[in-house]
């Protein structure tokens, strides 16, 4: 009898291990498909949140949305390790960090704000800071002219350069050993930036443009300083970042006829029922215009395209 119950136990024994080991491949196997937002620089190079001076050693930076890493990288090259808070396909006005993320916050050098008023730091820079209170939080939109509380300033490319130029300064600060490195990086992207500039005048060039009013339509409003530097007219479907009413809609339709437009542009991660109604009903399309790309100069060269396309005659 004894020997019966010994072999029960070692076999319960042996099952509770088969089922530990299972539930900690489970664990493993959700966890590995989890895609931090996190942009790596140099493969193979060291990371980490050092001052950067030392071999081996990159500057541990965080930034708050996909364009200001892009910026960072230009600027900071292998001597940066970039965190993005607000990951590919996730929205400002309503992105949580994963605490993942705010454990590199913790050991991070440096953050770069937007500072232009985007919902997610305001919900969140608090605790960010509380975090890391030794970390300098740095405004990349200081400079810039806040138009109507829009926090999208990036989006015009005289406003990046003046980010860029920000960043740099940062980074000179915090590692002035490598000032020279920053600085001929700087200026290498504010020269992209200048062709950028001079390409969206020269495509937008009211001279030749047949839609006089040079208006666009988009569903949220995140082009308005593009629209100002570039003198033309944003219509946005989206209000107050409410859901359009049938008003709304039916406003837009009228308009959009008005100015004799082809494309509805919306952001690549959120096509609306509403657009697509309102680009049936005019006989047009919808395009892409992404507000917060990974690629920000490839992205710009591209939404110049379109937006002259829109505007031909």
């Amino acid at each position: 009898m004894e020997e019966v119950w010994k072999r029960r136990v070692a076999l319960a024994l042996t099952l509770s291990v088969i089922a530990i080991l299972c539930l900690l491949f489970a664990v493993s196997v959700k966890y590995s498909s989890v895609h931090l937002p996190h942009i790596p620089f140099t493969p193979g190079s060291d990371s980490g949140s050092g001052s950067g001076s030392a071999a081996g050693t990159k500057i541990g930076v965080v930034v708050s949305i996909l364009p200001e890493a892009d910026f960072v990288r230009h600027v900071g090259g292998d001597r940066v390790e970039v965190t993005v808070m607000v990951p590919p396909g996730a929205s400002p006005h309503t992105y949580e960090p994963l605490p993942e993320q705010l454990k590199r916050v913790s050991r991070a050098k440096l953050y770069f704000m937007v500072g232009s008023g985007i919902e997610f730091e305001r919900n969140w820079m608090e605790k960010i800071r509380a975090i890391n209170p030794d970390m300098m939080v740095v405004n990349t939109s200081e400079g810039i002219r806040i138009i109507e509380n829009d926090p999208h300033v990036w989006n015009s490319p005289p406003n990046a350069e003046v980010m860029v130029a920000n960043i740099c300064n940062a980074l000179v600060q915090i590692d002035p050993a490598n000032a020279s490195f920053y600085e001929n990086n700087r200026d290498a992207y504010l020269h992209e930036l200048d062709e950028l500039d001079a390409y969206f005048r020269h495509k937008l060039d009211p001279a030749r443009s047949g839609n006089r009013a040079r208006a666009f339509m988009c569903y949220h409003p995140a082009f308005g300083y593009l629209a100002a530097e570039y003198n033309l007219t944003q219509i946005t479907i989206e209000h107050g970042g409410k859901e359009p009413t049938a008003r709304v809609i039916r406003d837009c339709v009228d308009k959009a006829r008005r100015y004799h437009l082809h494309y509805i542009f919306v952001a690549p991660q959120s096509t609306t029922a509403e657009c697509i109604a309102i680009a049936s009903e005019i006989g047009g399309e919808i395009a892409y215009m992404d507000p917060l790309p990974e690629n920000y100069t490839a992205s710009m060269y591209h939404i110049a395209d379109l937006l002259a396309e829109e505007f031909a005659e």
